[in-house]
């Protein structure tokens, strides 16, 4: 019962969101309400939505402030040269252009934190888009495909849980895997190339791309609000934030705080601009938040129910027994949905062990079963239970639907060519 509530409570959000019924938050908030109330959780509602608010408000706090200093940044004008520096590289074509976002993403993404990589890569790359007319959700779809092949890495999450979970290293898990994250990224290449090509040809018979938002983080330019003369010390201030993110000096969330502070004060000493600064971008980081604290109570009743691991542990039991010899490949086709319809905790701790043990008296050793896990998140990022696939799409000023459509083909075809590329290499 607490399996089929589960796939009942996310089939629907995903028909609302889809068909374009309800926004995001509101599904993620009323849906799963309805369903633990119907459910019979009603007295513990309360507790399990705190938690789940509690696990994601740091990060929260963090988008908060790092919508806001970034934007802050884009109004100063601090990427102004690297946008005219790409745009002379990639002169008006297209193609140069979905390439080259695919090649940024992959290089910030080697910090592990996908928040930043989108926040980065859509501030640098959103304007190049507009100058060229091409479709946002060309962005959006690129940086995920990159995201999600980079999110492998060690300190990325996943892998650190894989290995957490199965008590193993990182030479056992994470190095058998860099030549599948090679051919990944790869792909992404080719299919930015693919969209690339495709844009060039829909701007060549239907002119440029022009239904831009004005909530995206690149907005509306003010030339009042430029400031070309401290341009250095806006970028010392941003690499000393990059530097102490990198290092995790303090907590992310209260680093961007303190930075939007100084940035605010030095590049706006008159409190009426610092007011026109916070009203212009309050509206994307408060949708942001939102969505997150959303996506936050949506996890908090999964998990306190107990729903989600009666959904993982149902989806184990429907593998017939005499398929245990081929247990690696089942473990790499099933990690695509389950990473999908779970939280990378939940499926890492959660399901990963049990495999494991199971794996174990059919003669299949853990390292294996553990990268094989690892193939699915390449799809993992377009799942509605990841919070910062929601600050992706209101970066680029998209609908998570439209997002989520546009993305699911190629996404799978990066499971599908990672998943073939372990199975030739006899990685898994």
């Amino acid at each position: 019962m607490l399996t089929f509530l589960g796939f009942l409570m996310i089939i629907i959000f995903m028909v609302l969101i889809m068909n374009k019924k309800m926004t995001p938050l509101t599904a993620l908030v009323i849906v799963p309400v309805i369903i633990a109330l119907i459910a019979g959780f009603g007295p513990e509602l309360g507790d399990m939505m705190k938690n789940g608010v509690k696990e994601i408000a740091l990060t929260g706090v963090m988008l908060i402030f790092a919508i806001l200093y970034f934007s802050l940044m884009i109004d100063t004008g601090l990427f102004e040269p690297l946008v005219k520096t790409i745009l002379k590289a990639v002169g008006d074509n297209p193609v140069k252009t979905t390439i080259g976002t695919a090649i940024l993403t992959t290089l910030v993404s080697l910090d592990g934190d996908g928040s930043s990589t989108y926040i980065i890569v859509v501030a640098a790359m959103l304007p190049l888009y507009k100058r060229q007319g091409l479709n946002p959700l060309v962005l959006t779809c690129i940086i995920m495909l990159a995201g999600g092949i980079m999110n492998i890495l060690p300190w990325g999450g996943p892998t650190a849980r894989v290995m957490s979970s199965l008590k193993l290293g990182h030479t056992e898990i994470f190095v058998p895997m860099i030549p599948i994250m090679v051919l990944g990224i790869l792909w992404v290449v080719f299919v930015a190339y693919i969209l690339g090509v495709k844009e060039k040809k829909r701007i060549a018979k239907h002119g440029k791309y022009t239904h831009y938002s004005n909530s995206d983080i690149a907005g509306e330019a003010d030339p009042k609000l430029l400031r070309p003369k401290l341009i250095w010390i806006n970028l010392g201030l941003t690499l000393i934030l990059l530097t102490v993110m990198i290092l995790d000096l303090v907590p992310l969330g209260i680093a961007f705080m303190i930075a939007f502070c100084i940035a605010s004060v030095i590049n706006y000493p008159k409190l009426k601009d610092q007011q026109k600064i916070m009203s212009k971008h309050a509206g994307n980081a408060l949708s942001v938040a939102g969505m997150i604290f959303g996506a936050g109570i949506f996890t908090g009743i999964l998990n306190g129910s107990g729903i989600m691991q009666a959904m993982g542990n149902s989806m184990i039991d429907i593998v017939p027994k005499s398929w245990g010899g081929s247990l690696n490949i089942i473990t790499a086709v099933f990690s695509v949905p389950l990473t999908f319809f779970l939280t990378n905790d939940a499926y890492y701790f959660g399901i990963l062990p049990i495999i494991a043990a199971t794996g174990q008296q059919l003669g299949i050793p853990p390292d294996v079963l553990g990268r094989a896990s690892l193939v699915g998140q390449a799809s993992h990022l377009l799942s509605p239970l990841v919070p910062s696939t929601y600050l992706l799409v209101s970066l680029a000023g998209v609908e998570f639907s439209d997002h989520l459509k546009y993305t699911l083909k190629w996404a799978i075809g990066s499971s599908i060519v990672m998943l073939l590329g372990a199975l030739l290499l006899g990685i898994i």
